[in-house]
């Protein structure tokens, strides 16, 4: 499988974008990846990069972007940070993916069993650690209001990892106006998921296409 060049992620749609991660998780858990020459991708990759999604996972060892979707070298843009959450630096780096760099879909990833999220929910403060778990906050309000419980056992931590992918999507384009736009006219998608760690299955959650 060759790498996406200028004018192949040209034509792409973030229909199409998302079709490819959706096939590429069910080859993972399939065990059926594909055979890359990843050398020969280097090679490809030397003069430009034309990669097709940007992917905003958390730092989980187990929940690898490039290997969770069968991507290769220079198909897609992989941000991690704990929790899968956003922070200005995060926004700057989709709008480059996006705007600069032609990509045509944003993925929020979260993940089962996730560390960061259940520190958030036992209100864990420590160090620089204290304010990125704040930004879980309003996916555990809105749990909490929506069950009418308090955030406490193994399942109500898996339904804020949840809503905090929806919470993270949502804020993207509330907070980028630039985003916003290219979501308006059609050029990018947006899409969640949620990666199974005892399985290897992504169970995608809401998606966004304006076309």
């Amino acid at each position: 499988m060759r790498t996406l060049n200028k004018e192949a992620q040209h034509v792409l749609t973030p229909q199409k974008a998302y079709q490819i991660l959706v096939d590429g998780n069910q080859r993972f858990v399939s065990n059926l990846r594909y055979n890359r020459n990843l050398l020969q991708q280097v090679n490809e990759t030397s003069d430009g990069q034309y990669p097709f999604a940007i992917v905003l996972s958390c730092i989980d060892s187990r929940t690898s972007a490039e290997l969770v979707f069968d991507q290769g070298l220079g198909d897609i843009f992989s941000a991690r940070i704990a929790g899968n959450v956003l922070n200005e630096d995060i926004l700057g780096s989709m709008e480059f993916a996006c705007k600069v760099a032609g990509s045509k879909l944003i993925m929020v990833l979260g993940h089962t069993k996730c560390g960061a999220i259940k520190g958030a929910c036992s209100h864990v403060q420590m160090g620089h650690l204290t304010g990125l778990l704040a930004k879980v906050a309003p996916a555990m309000h809105a749990v909490a209001q929506r069950d009418g419980t308090s955030i406490s056992d193994e399942s109500s931590v898996e339904l804020v990892a949840i809503e905090n992918v929806r919470c993270q999507l949502r804020s993207i384009l509330e907070r980028s106006p630039i985003l916003e736009h290219l979501y308006q006219e059609g050029s990018i998608g947006l899409v969640g998921g949620l990666y199974n760690v005892e399985s290897g299955e992504v169970a995608f959650l809401d998606q966004h296409f304006n076309k």
